[in-house]
């Protein structure tokens, strides 16, 4: 009985969560369908669903051009950090040394120091190297940024959850380090790769302090500078700005439906049993 009101208690307290969570959402919708001058509650549907919002916003913020330079600095960074992370996350967590494990704990330790701490060091060597506007460096910046998290992420995965039997059997017949990791434990890290991209990759499109700093060019700004812009420059038309931030949400949330199934399997084998 104990358990059943437990379970019922849960229930509730996780509808009552995620009502509040979709109201934001739902204000966002319904706001982005009414047509300029219709100024009925933002609580119910427009009788007459409008798309003239959308296009509207689309053209005159130029959302199709923030969208291309935001879809190629996550998708950039997206590749170093599964790239680059799960190769370096490979060996600390096989080789149980005191060296590896320090490095994760300087991992961890980096996680939690705001990025914004070293944001004036970094524009003054982003300057140095003349690479102020350019989606390059917001590339390179946020995989960094975001390396440390991906890594313990991988680490705690591969340690707890690919047995090294699989690995063990393929060098006696004759792979190398970098064959077995390719060809044995990187397909297997599908889970735990969702959850990266997920986390990493809401972050990164939602960027806008260093997009602020190193994109000041309006051909290269992503679509949160581009929105910022646009609010300020339509703050009497609400229906516009609703109608541009949600096109500019619906990548994240089209990808986060697509991988929802492995994130939180990875999101709990990679952090918590590892």
């Amino acid at each position: 009985m104990e358990n059943k009101r437990m379970k019922l208690g849960l229930t509730i307290l996780a509808f009552i969560i995620t009502v509040l969570h979709a109201i934001p959402f739902y204000i966002l919708i319904t706001t982005s369908l009414k047509e300029q001058g219709d100024f009925s509650s933002r609580w119910v549907f427009p009788d007459y669903f409008s798309l003239e919002n959308f296009t509207t916003a689309w053209q005159e913020a130029n959302l199709g051009n923030a969208m291309i330079n935001s879809l190629l600095i996550t998708t950039g960074a997206a590749i170093i950090l599964i790239l680059l992370g799960s190769m370096a996350a490979y060996p600390l967590a096989r080789k149980n040394t005191k060296l590896n494990k320090g490095v994760l704990v300087l991992f961890v330790a980096i996680m939690v120091v705001p990025p914004l701490t070293a944001l004036v060091p970094l524009y003054q060597m982003v300057v140095d190297f003349g690479m102020i506007n350019t989606r390059t460096i917001a590339v390179l910046v946020n995989a960094a940024a975001f390396m440390p998290l991906t890594i313990f992420l991988y680490s705690g995965f591969i340690r707890s959850t690919i047995p090294k039997e699989l690995e063990e059997a393929a060098r006696i017949d004759g792979a190398n380090t970098l064959g077995i990791f390719f060809r044995i434990v990187f397909p297997l890290l599908k889970p735990v790769t969702a959850s990266v991209l997920i986390v990493a990759c809401v972050f990164i499109w939602n960027d806008y302090q260093f997009a602020i700093f190193f994109l000041q060019s309006s051909d290269v700004h992503t679509l949160t500078v581009t929105m910022d812009s646009y609010f300020a420059e339509n703050q009497h038309n609400l229906g516009l700005v609703a109608a541009g931030a949600f096109i500019a949400m619906l990548p994240m949330a089209l990808m986060f439906l697509f991988l929802q199934k492995y994130f939180i399997a990875g999101l709990s084998s990679g952090a918590v049993k590892g």
